[in-house]
C-alpha cells in the first residue's frame, strides 16, 4: 500500500513540475529575447557608427528590440535605412 502512495505522489510532482516549467517558459523566453534584443541593437550602434548608421535608443526602440529580440532589431533596422 506504501508503494502506491509513493508513486500516486511521483506522478502527481511530474504533473505538477510539467505545469511550472510550461508556465515559466513563456517568460524565459521573453527574457532571453529581451536580452538578445539589447544587445544586438548595442552591436549594431557601435558597429554602425563607423559607416555614420545610428538607431535612437529610446523608450519605443528599447520596447521593440526587448519584446521581439533579433528580428525586431532587423525591423529597426530596415526602418531606418528606408527612412
Amino acid at each position: 500500500m506504501l508503494d502506491a502512495k509513493l508513486l500516486v505522489y511521483g506522478l502527481i510532482g511530474l504533473v505538477v513540475l510539467y505545469v511550472i516549467i510550461r508556465l515559466l517558459k513563456w517568460p524565459i523566453k521573453l527574457l532571453l529575447n529581451g536580452i538578445f534584443g539589447v544587445v544586438l541593437l548595442y552591436i549594431v550602434n557601435t558597429i554602425g557608427a563607423g559607416f555614420g548608421f545610428h538607431i535612437a535608443i529610446n523608450i519605443i526602440t528599447a520596447l521593440i528590440a526587448g519584446i521581439f529580440g533579433i528580428p525586431g532589431v532587423a525591423a529597426l533596422i530596415l526602418f531606418q535605412i528606408f527612412l
